[in-house]
């Protein structure tokens, strides 16, 4: 399961595959993680500094985490895919086909003066999200989301 949280600032990444909860970010930022609760992650229960910090301790991976810059990323369910939006400007987006054994990412792409700030991850992981919610498979296609996904 892949999932993200997001406030206006930062956006956390997390694979339950790769978790083993080492409880470094429990006890590291506890008014953020607290796997009692569900969701389990409360974006918004310390400071981005703490949080930042808590993650880069993950010994495990299962959790990462960017800085939002200003971009926006939204589903758009008729388009079959993901959109980045700085302001109204529409800067990447991830594609899927949808198909009988799920959904197909088929391409990701960020226009290149904004690469390097977690965009296309943030792409991926939300159409992955989406799919989850629905309860359908992911089949990751492009080779982008077959690296974020492994």
């Amino acid at each position: 399961m892949h999932r993200l949280y997001e406030n206006e600032d930062l956006t956390i990444f997390w694979d339950s595959d790769k978790c083993y909860h080492a409880k470094k970010c429990v006890t590291g930022s506890p008014g953020v993680f607290d796997i009692q609760k569900k969701p389990w992650i409360n974006i918004n229960g310390a400071p981005n500094a703490e949080i930042w910090q808590t993650i880069s301790k993950c010994p495990s991976g299962a959790l990462s985490c960017t800085y939002n810059h200003g971009i926006r990323i939204l589903f758009d369910e008729e388009g079959c895919r993901s959109v980045a939006y700085d302001g109204e400007k529409e800067i990447g987006e991830c594609d899927y086909v949808a198909g009988a054994n799920g959904w197909s990412i088929v391409h990701t792409e960020v226009m290149p003066e904004y690469g390097g700030r977690g965009i296309a991850k943030r792409l991926v992981y939300r159409l992955v999200e989406e799919a989850e919610k629905r309860k359908i498979p992911v089949i990751p296609v492009c080779s982008y989301a077959v690296k974020v996904l492994q």
